[in-house]
């Protein structure tokens, strides 16, 4: 396999690394959190900067936090690409919007440089089993050759069209999977205002039609009153902001998805965006005033 530069190493990145580092890949390594960076670096890889990586590695792995760094990171001054030589793959495994995904592979292509945008869903617990889908946007060429390192990253990888096709996926990715776990909460907190079991409840609907991995990642999540982060409500808040925008550049109306950023903007006042997404459950329980699971 080629030298790859890996960029990017939070929540989801640092595990994604580690199961390309455990397969034997040579890495080259950035983020500006240190701490993440020496934790990979421990795993075998080699810390370095966007513009060596850009020099010394033929395909790139990125996976930011939006659109703005993503751009920054591969065309600012000492970025990736002041190195890049032709023939080159930049993936961007990061959510960020369609429009932003072309940009980049437009940039890219002056210099013969091939792009993927390759956004992933699965959350943290998959990026650390190597289970996670790939839902990718480029040429078939590309996506061949980088393959070998989705299939150890994840357990499925698709490639859905040209460039902008994989984020314009994981948009629709975002709303099915936030929607769902609006549902479950409003559903939940029904069963706990009702004094129901809520373990129970759980067991008796999830072999049926409601039944999803949605409600097998989040339900157990909102009873145990467990919200530590595999996918941030920010990251979520930020997703289904990219959702909103993009639908409205294409005049689709999402009157649902709509009233889901709303319920987003409500905890983000309230302080919950650092909370995992099935921490939505806050806000229905603040309209039911009633407590999901136990304190604890």
């Amino acid at each position: 396999m080629e030298r790859i530069g890996f960029i990017g190493l939070g929540i989801m990145g640092k595990p994604m690394a580690k199961q390309l580092l455990a397969a034997g890949c040579e890495m080259l390594a950035f983020d500006i959190d240190n701490a993440a960076l020496a934790d990979v670096v421990a795993a075998g890889a080699t810390a370095s900067t966007p513009s060596e990586i850009g020099r010394k590695c033929k395909y790139i792995f990125t996976i930011l936090p939006n659109g703005d760094i993503v751009k920054n990171v591969l065309f600012a001054k000492d970025g990736v690409c002041e190195g890049l030589q032709s023939g080159s793959i930049v993936v961007d495994m990061s959510s960020v919007t369609p429009t932003e995904s072309i940009y980049c592979a437009q940039e890219l292509q002056k210099k013969q440089i091939l792009f993927i945008d390759a956004p992933v869903s699965g959350g943290e617990p998959k990026a650390i089993d190597g289970t996670l889908a790939f839902m990718a946007g480029g040429e078939r060429q590309a996506f061949e050759q980088i393959l070998p390192y989705f299939d150890i990253m994840g357990s499925s990888a698709m490639l859905v069209g040209k460039n902008g096709s994989g984020s314009t996926t994981k948009l629709a990715n975002q709303i099915i999977v936030n929607m769902t776990i609006a549902a479950v909460s409003e559903a939940f907190v029904l069963a706990a205002k009702a004094g129901v079991d809520l373990q129970k409840v759980y067991e008796a609907i999830r072999g049926g039609l409601a039944g999803s991995a949605v409600l097998d990642a989040k339900a157990p999540m909102m009873i145990a009153r467990d919200f530590k982060p595999g996918g941030k409500i920010s990251i979520n808040h930020k997703d289904i902001k990219n959702v909103m925008n993009t639908a409205h550049d294409m005049d689709v109306p999402l009157p649902l998805t709509a009233q889901l950023y709303e319920v987003m903007q409500y905890l983000k006042v309230h302080g919950h965006m650092d909370d995992d997404h099935s921490g939505i459950v806050q806000y229905f329980e603040m309209l039911a005033d009633v407590t999901v699971g136990k304190e604890g």
